[in-house]
């Protein structure tokens, strides 16, 4: 593996810590560098300070590690999703504080489109019930939420958020943009969504 990719990635993760997204070992990212080989964050590392030698390098289709470093325990749900969306190169796992504190909420029957980039680069969030972390069960259902095409969110119940994008700013993009729904969401009772017909355009217009 190129020492180039190395550290693109590991820049992609200080940058995703720059943005709050993350804090301490939370939060986990990959990156498809070929058609069947992934770049992953290490296990227990913090994504920012993360360094070159915390970077595993697996096959997207077995999962094996061509080198000696172990990938996060949310590997699966890494792969899975790579493995599944051809039009997906990167998958982010965060836990901002906001989009958190939604994904604790006893339900999350939330209109998220507080501003217009929810529905041009987000639409409808999946969710998922808690499973345990780093659970083949987790994965699963992690990965079957992603089969929609049109996913680009995920909800974990109790746990945190998955987004998925064509590169790293796509990725980070979507998760900053939900991070700030939410944060409309929680901390203005007056916030007022878009009505349906205008959310319905710019879902429109966008995949025009």
């Amino acid at each position: 593996m190129k020492d180039s990719a190395i550290n693109e990635f590991a820049a992609a993760c200080h940058k995703i810590a720059g943005y709050g997204l993350v804090s301490c070992s939370s939060g986990n990212l990959s990156w498809r560098v070929e058609p069947n080989t992934a770049l992953l964050s290490a296990s227990g590392s913090w994504l920012a300070d993360l360094t070159t030698e915390q970077v595993a390098v697996c096959a997207i289709d077995t999962g094996k590690c061509n080198n000696d470093k172990r990938p996060t325990c949310e590997h699966l749900l890494h792969l899975g999703i790579l493995k599944n969306r051809v039009d997906v190169n990167v998958v982010l796992h965060f836990q901002s504080r906001y989009a958190t504190a939604i994904a604790c909420s006893e339900t999350l029957g939330f209109d998220f489109n507080m501003t217009i980039e929810v529905p041009v680069y987000i639409g409808t969030p999946a969710a998922v019930p808690y499973l345990p972390p780093g659970s083949d069960e987790l994965a699963q259902a992690v990965v079957d939420a992603f089969k929609d095409p049109q996913t680009q969110v995920a909800i974990l119940k109790n746990h945190g958020l998955v987004s998925v994008g064509k590169d790293f700013n796509d990725a980070i993009q979507k998760a900053v943009f939900f991070e700030l729904a939410c944060q409309i969401i929680l901390t203005n009772p007056r916030a007022k969504p878009l009505d349906e017909g205008a959310a319905k355009h710019l879902r429109d217009i966008t995949c025009a």
